[in-house]
């Protein structure tokens, strides 16, 4: 496949705490087989939070590694870390909280950021940690074209992830100006149904979870929920981005951000996610075993 753009398209990766392991077996072999990757792409951050963060959102119960190793490890690397702060109901008591802030604390320099839904946060965050940048996370369900470009206006924020069902909308995408292209990044691999009308309602579940409140798991509706995650599902949406989109329409338009989803799912889903969007065909097979090979990987 021809790179048709002289962009590169930065991709921002699923899993800081939950797939430790993973890197740590994947990171070697990006620095020292770079030849068997695309070259038209590079890792813009890794995102994800503690299992137990009270400022989490977007997912709830994942994320088991130390972050003095999560930590070690991207700065080993040169890599973007992102905290997933994403709660939607914090509250100014909430702010507090010893663990978030503590992270805060560690993770806090300009290469590295935190994903924020509520603005009581993300004005926290400017005031006692300004060196960290800040993401408008997806959370906030922007489907309308109009509030996703108010969001790109805002100053407060280094990116904005749309909702995933913008990512078509190229009439009005390719009339943003440069400066707010470079600030979207598109959720590529979504697999929650495109008529969605509860995506709101179950973040605010995780979040409501993350603040320790005891409520039931929220329950999708869409007719392949009972089967859970499924890639090839992800790739009939009609809102999916895939490499040849990447390449034919979203750099030559300008947009070099894609985020991919997948804190909740396994490793070895991850690692396709890997070999897809990042690892030249006929070089999958020896990173797929290169993987594998590592004893210290758990892809169950």
């Amino acid at each position: 496949m021809k790179n048709q753009s002289p962009r590169t398209a930065y991709y921002h990766l699923p899993g800081l705490f939950e797939f430790y392991e993973l890197y740590r077996a994947f990171l070697p072999l990006w620095r020292e087989h770079r030849d068997w990757f695309y070259d038209w792409c590079d890792i813009g951050s890794v995102y994800g939070a503690p299992a137990d963060c009270l400022w989490g959102g977007g997912r709830a119960g994942f994320g088991e590694s130390d972050a003095s190793d999560v930590l070690d490890l991207m700065n080993e690397y040169g890599i973007s870390c992102r905290l997933t702060f994403s709660n939607s109901l914090l509250k100014t008591e909430h702010l507090a909280d010893k663990k978030c802030n503590e992270l805060c604390r560690m993770f806090c320099n300009e290469r590295n950021g935190v994903i924020v839904h509520s603005d009581l946060l993300a004005e926290y965050l400017k005031k006692n940690y300004p060196e960290l940048y800040l993401v408008s996370s997806t959370t906030k369900v922007l489907t309308d074209f109009s509030d996703f470009e108010a969001e790109l206006n805002r100053t407060d924020f280094k990116f904005v992830v749309p909702d995933f069902r913008l990512n078509k909308e190229f009439g009005r995408l390719g009339k943003l100006t440069q400066k707010q292209k470079d600030k979207t990044e598109f959720l590529c691999n979504e697999c929650c149904d495109f008529g969605c009308k509860n995506r709101k309602k179950c973040y605010e579940n995780v979040s409501r979870k993350n603040l320790g409140e005891e409520v039931s798991d929220h329950k999708c509706a869409s007719a392949d929920a009972a089967g859970g995650y499924r890639f090839s599902l992800a790739m009939k949406n009609r809102a999916f981005i895939g490499i040849h989109h990447i390449l034919e329409t979203y750099l030559p338009m300008g947009f070099t951000n894609f985020k991919i989803e997948g804190r909740g799912l396994g490793s070895a889903v991850v690692l396709e996610f890997l070999l897809y969007y990042m690892t030249k065909p006929e070089r999958q097979l020896e990173v797929r075993e290169s993987i594998y090979l590592d004893s210290m990987l758990d892809l169950f």
